[in-house]
């Protein structure tokens, strides 16, 4: 049996250090911390759900995405510890998330702190994706949504290069137990329009054709299963909180994660999910149990 964890959206946040990086996106970004988020996003919260990940006993971990907040040396410096603290870079895989790529100088930031966590089994570069990585029968596919984006807007787009590849990825890799890893939902609610996958109707469409196991998403900080069109039937998606999130607020969900008990053959894979959440109390304790597949 494999053991994956998946967790997103730690939206580790520092203060700008120079008077420039108030000037774009990130000036905005931080009056909205400091206004509302850093009453959401508690590092107690973050630390809580991270001892109880540390002593999971888990294979792999995947990281979707928002590690950061504004995409400050900073903060993807702190992320980089975070990580650390998690396990090595085989044992844990990372996709960048908007936040991660906050304002177009960020470009390169993930890639050049995070390098080891994104990058294939079989190349030296970082930061081309989708990459994909063997552990086993399972098959981790990495995609990016990343993309900087003017004020109030969240969308995400792999684009149609990316959308080939993964197409070609899935192929190679049908026969494992397939595992996308994306940051935006492949289905969002109307009034997400503006934090909207552009071009989740492709997604959803290469899926449809070529076929998945399970895709792992964060980004609306909530738990969700949606269930996606396969080609040898219904393919799970699954969310998760932000990890920083230390109380229920709106349609988003205290800080929690999941690990996926995966095991079987091309024949008859099983995976059963196992949802860890922060409690009332402050402790950490299993909320919900279902078989996927």
């Amino acid at each position: 049996m494999f053991a994956l964890a998946h967790i997103s959206d730690l939206h580790l946040a520092m203060r700008p250090g120079r008077l420039a990086e108030f000037a774009s996106k990130r000036g905005l970004g931080f009056i909205n911390w400091h206004r509302r988020r850093k009453y959401i996003h508690r590092i107690e919260a973050l630390n809580a759900i991270t001892r109880d990940l540390q002593e999971s006993g888990v294979d792999h971990v995947a990281v979707t995405g928002d590690l950061v907040n504004l995409s400050l040396p900073s903060e993807y410096a702190w992320a980089r510890k975070w990580l650390e603290s998690v396990g090595a870079p085989e044992r844990v895989t990372v996709i960048p998330g908007n936040h991660d790529l906050y304002v177009p100088e960020a470009q390169r930031g993930p890639a050049e702190y995070w390098g080891e966590f994104m990058r294939a089994d079989d190349r030296a570069e970082s930061g081309t994706f989708p990459f994909i990585r063997r552990r086993g029968a399972i098959t981790l596919i990495a995609l990016s949504t990343a993309l900087a984006t003017g004020p109030f807007l969240a969308t995400g787009q792999l684009g149609e290069d990316q959308l080939d590849r993964l197409a070609e990825a899935l192929e190679q890799t049908h026969g494992t137990f397939r595992v996308v890893l994306i940051h935006h939902p492949p289905v969002s609610p109307p009034n997400r329009y503006l934090r909207r996958l552009i071009d989740a109707a492709e997604f959803r469409t290469v899926l449809a054709k070529h076929g998945a196991n399970l895709v792992l998403h964060g980004h609306d900080h909530s738990r969700s299963l949606v269930w996606l069109d396969g080609p040898d039937g219904p393919i799970p998606s699954v969310g998760v909180p932000s990890a920083s999130a230390l109380a229920p607020h709106g349609h988003e969900d205290a800080s929690g994660y999941n690990i996926f008990h995966i095991d079987g053959t091309p024949a008859g894979w099983h995976c059963e999910m196992i949802t860890r959440q922060l409690k009332a109390d402050e402790n950490i304790g299993e909320v919900d149990r279902r078989v996927l597949a």
